[in-house]
């Protein structure tokens, strides 16, 4: 599904952004003392050198209400009409994180749901939020994006232990003009639900649970078919990113910061080339956060503009792809705005 721009007078503007990672760093050497690995396997395969992770007890609301007060406090409000959560790991299965996410935020009885698109999450979540602002329901929005990611990852599994993180980024959402800096450009979405089993969780859903089965041993966890999710992510994003930058009447020249979901550096760097955009104008913090799930986007950001690699005026391009199969991209003008 491709969405044209917002209506002309009406649009979804980023006015405030925030991020969080727990204080819990794990480098590749601690991971190489429990797993069949090395720092140089793990860097040449994946670009990650560390990664943070949530202790016991800390959960995917706790990494969300911290970055969604920075956000707020990016913004310079304190009440917002909707909040909106991108998880894939929720605090549990029944009811929705955002509710308590937006309690606990002392945001009132405000209008609160979760979207699950898993990595393509954030965009997603841009979505919905947008088009709350688009219709009239809403003038300001918090959307956040966190995974507990570590959670659902099999701690054993080598391939997939060393690649995701936890964390999360927050923006806050205004309604404003179409053609002002930091205004929503179009958003191209999609999805292959026929390719679902390439990134999934088998059991906890209502078909294991339905079937009166425990499920196979693992089952439990994460998994991913890698080299077919490496070929369908690449192909993915980079259609989806010509897309966006043709239907923002930009030229892929025209960029001036490419923001992807921080997947894998060597998918990085695929659509990177096939887009032709130089390495100076790419933004990536995979070395030193991981793959941490929905939040990927809004943290990449969030750290990018708090250190100067991100500035006002930056024509930008996001995309990203994820379990579903989902993927989606956009493009906005960065505004002024202060990273908390």
């Amino acid at each position: 599904m491709s969405g044209a721009a917002p209506p002309p007078g009406r649009s979804a503007v980023v006015c405030g952004i925030g991020s969080y990672v727990p204080p819990n760093k794990v480098t590749n050497d601690e991971l190489s003392r429990r797993l069949d690995t090395s720092d140089a396997w793990i860097r040449s395969r994946t670009g990650i050198a560390e990664r943070y992770m949530v202790s016991p007890g800390t959960a995917t609301s706790d990494l969300a209400v911290e970055a969604g007060q920075r956000a707020l406090k990016s913004a310079s409000t304190e009440q917002v009409d909707a909040v909106v959560l991108a998880t894939t790991t929720p605090d549990q299965p029944c009811p929705a994180t955002a509710p308590s996410v937006a309690a606990r935020l002392g945001l009132g009885h405000v209008a609160a749901f979760d979207v699950a698109a898993v990595c393509s999450g954030f965009l997603y979540g841009l979505a919905s939020a947008s088009g709350l602002i688009a219709s009239g329901m809403a003038e300001r929005v918090l959307l956040v994006a966190a995974d507990a990611f570590t959670t659902i990852v099999n701690p054993e599994d080598r391939t997939t232990a060393v690649i995701f993180a936890d964390g999360a980024g927050a923006v806050v959402l205004r309604a404003g003009d179409a053609g002002e800096p930091g205004a929503v450009g179009p958003l191209v979405l999609g999805s292959d639900g026929e390719l679902s089993h390439l990134i999934e969780v088998p059991a906890g859903g209502s078909r294991q649970r339905s079937s009166g089965t425990p499920g196979e041993p693992g089952d439990q966890y994460f998994r991913m078919l890698g080299r077919d999710t490496y070929r369908h992510a690449v192909e993915r994003m980079t259609a989806t990113s010509q897309e966006a930058a043709e239907r923002s009447g930009w030229r892929l020249d025209d960029v001036d910061r490419f923001a992807a979901h921080q997947a894998n550096a060597r998918i990085l760097d695929s659509v990177a080339e096939r887009l032709g955009i130089p390495a100076e104008r790419q933004l990536s913090n995979i070395e030193q956060v991981g793959n941490t799930g929905a939040a990927s986007l809004p943290l990449l950001l969030s750290q990018s503009a708090a250190d100067g690699r991100l500035d006002a005026g930056h024509r930008v391009l996001l995309t990203a792809f994820g379990g579903g199969l989902s993927w989606g991209a956009t493009t906005l003008v960065w505004p002024e705005v202060q990273s908390v």
